[in-house]
């Protein structure tokens, strides 16, 4: 499966580059992954390919438990996707415009409290990884 977490900004902090590292390393059994960094919310949107199936984290997004974020969004994708592009889309400071959010086919969140966009981008790929070993019944997640 190939997945595209796309982000506003670039990381400056050696502790979340490294961070980043270590869960790219650990998907690479799972997924082909590429992190595409934009410097805005115009540059991210020129950047999607045409008929991605976009998932944003927004505010304004429903909060998942990882065993719905595992099953109704990456398992979907593997059974349903038709090999459509997938992307995960962090915004900047300021969140997503209006255009993104339009075209996302769903908004999600990791709650109502205000979390820095460089922290979500690590958490985002955390929850790949926990996705996949949910899907796969591999030990990692416990419930």
């Amino acid at each position: 499966m190939k997945l595209t977490v796309a982000v506003v900004g670039r990381l400056k902090e050696t502790y979340l580059a490294q961070a980043e590292d270590e869960y790219r390393k650990r998907l690479r059994p799972y997924c082909t992954l590429a992190v595409q960094e934009a410097k805005d919310e115009a540059a991210l949107l020129a950047a999607l390919p045409a008929g991605a199936h976009i998932y944003a984290f927004d505010e304004r997004g429903e909060a998942l438990t990882s065993q719905a974020f595992a099953h109704d969004i990456l398992g979907h994708e593997q059974l349903h996707g038709g090999g459509a592009p997938v992307v995960f889309a962090i915004g900047g400071p300021d969140g997503h415009g209006d255009a993104l959010r339009a075209r996302a086919r769903r908004l999600l969140a990791f709650g109502r409290m205000t979390i820095a966009h460089r922290l979500v981008r690590i958490l985002v790929l955390e929850q790949l990884y926990r996705a996949f070993k949910i899907l796969r019944g591999e030990p990692y997640h416990r419930d």
